[in-house]
């Protein structure tokens, strides 16, 4: 992720995994498991980048960004992966939904910085 919280992508194609979840009450070792797996994902094979939210109810929305789906499926036949996501399901969340999208086109906008 960049320090704008804007993932640096190629240009199309690629593949984006949409993480989106209700967490539950508590951090419960969350934050030093979510910087972690962020951290583990940027050192996977085709990784791309990510962008990553989460609102004050809980609410919050991953991005992660790959050049193929194989390289989505080695990420997620990662053990430490695999083990927190087991965590997730145990502790973390109340409701999680996974999307796989092919990005076929992408765009952008940047204001010009005013002095």
């Amino acid at each position: 992720m960049s320090a704008a919280g804007f993932a640096s992508t190629p240009k199309p194609p690629y593949y984006a995994v949409i993480f989106s979840s209700q967490r539950t009450e508590g951090d419960n070792g969350y934050g030093a498991a979510a910087d972690r797996m962020a951290e583990l994902a940027a050192q996977q094979p085709g990784f791309l980048g990510m962008e990553s939210t989460r609102g004050a109810d809980g609410f919050g929305i991953t991005v992660a960004y790959f050049d193929t789906e194989e390289n989505i499926r080695a990420w997620k036949r990662n053990m430490e992966h695999a083990a927190a996501r087991q965590k997730g399901r145990e502790v973390w969340y109340a409701h999680y939904e996974i999307r796989i999208a092919r990005v076929e086109r992408a765009y952008n906008f940047k204001a010009p910085q005013i002095d």
